[in-house]
């Protein structure tokens, strides 16, 4: 904790190490200054003299800064590989694609992302990579952007099966003194991550379990409750609209309630499901809503009343095809008949009929 060192130690000058035993501890370096203090993913730093770092895709090609690859190291300090174990020496020594004939890279299995002042952040472990919904997220990267949040001190995030459907759960300490507010961090992710990277469920605990070694024990943590994903003030639906697509949210979502303000896509929504919910609507309420107007229209009372709007402009226009088609069999002699009555009709009543002889 920086805080902590900087209190006892204030004089202290507090460097960031990183690197892992195949290329010697502390090749990559960053000394903490004043700007880390509060950051919550401080740069693990620049390589050091003798030391080579790479930040490159699954086809080994060297990634833009800003995008999440793999760390790869070499150098002087790179290891000639496990006693005895030739295989997994094969596995994680590889063939340097940009150095010399002969020279080798470490595969360290860390997913980092190089800032544009060339430093180096590190977001997490790539078998922590899960795929949700066809994309390939990178769990430590929704891990520093929690944690960059003031209001928490500790963040893990997993991808698991909730009610038949994987999604991405959030897990958070909240820092000294602070209240974790759930709309507030989702908003906070929406900011700087796509749709797809931003959890639909949120839980706040005292602690995150961790193994006896110390590191975080993932399969420990807690599924999350139907209230994990409630994220704004419950207040029932009104109209028998209201009430009938909440019940349709119900079950395509897994929730025990839906209340008139909450929005689909915070709820655990997403594009499949928002499919299956067109089609939902086109068979319980016979109307026609693109999936583009749930995006526009996320929250259920502002999603009932487009509802509405297009049954009534159902309902409207099958009463005018009638009165078309019943206009059309009509012969010109009753059109006039019919138009001449309404005429009469029409007339104030204490205006006199004139009759033409």
């Amino acid at each position: 904790d920086i805080e902590r060192w900087r209190r006892h130690a204030p004089q202290t000058r507090i460097y960031n190490h990183y690197g892992p035993t195949e290329t010697v501890v502390g090749c990559i370096v960053h000394p903490v200054d004043d700007a880390d203090a509060g950051s919550g993913n401080i740069p693990i730093g620049r390589p050091i003299a003798n030391a080579q770092v790479y930040v490159l895709d699954e086809g080994h090609r060297v990634v833009p800064v800003g995008v999440v690859g793999e760390l790869y190291i070499g150098g002087d300090g790179v290891a000639r590989g496990y006693l005895k174990r030739p295989s997994l020496t094969a596995q994680r020594f590889i063939a340097h694609p940009y150095g010399a004939a002969g020279s080798r890279l470490y595969r360290t299995g860390d997913l980092v992302r190089r800032r544009a002042d060339g430093e180096l952040e590190f977001l997490g472990r790539i078998d922590h990579q899960v795929k949700v919904r066809g994309f390939r997220i990178e769990l430590g990267e929704i891990e520093a952007r929690l944690v960059a949040h003031a209001s928490v001190h500790e963040a893990a995030v997993i991808a698991r099966e909730v009610d038949g459907d994987e999604r991405l759960v959030a897990y958070v300490i909240a820092a000294a003194g602070a209240v974790v507010e759930v709309s507030v961090l989702r908003a906070h992710l929406a900011e700087s991550l796509p749709d797809y990277m931003v959890p639909s469920a949120y839980v706040v605990l005292e602690q995150l379990p961790l193994t006896r070694n110390g590191k975080l024990d993932r399969r420990a943590l807690p599924a999350p409750d139907a209230g994990s994903v409630q994220t704004r003030a419950y207040e029932p639906p009104q109209g028998e609209l209201e009430h009938a697509l909440a019940g349709i949210w119900q079950g395509l979502l897994g929730l025990p309630q839906v209340g008139r303000h909450d929005h689909f896509f915070e709820l655990g929504g997403h594009s499949l499901l928002a499919m299956q919910l067109v089609a939902r609507l086109r068979r319980e309420f016979q109307v026609e809503v693109p999936v583009s107007l749930l995006f526009e229209k996320p929250q259920l009372c502002a999603l009932a009343e487009a509802v509405f709007v297009r049954q009534a402009e159902r309902l409207l226009g099958d009463e005018l095809g009638a009165m078309r088609d019943e206009l059309a069999s009509l012969s010109e002699d009753e059109l006039r008949r019919i138009l001449a009555e309404d005429a009469v009709d029409s007339q104030s009543p204490d205006q006199p009929v004139v009759e033409e002889n």
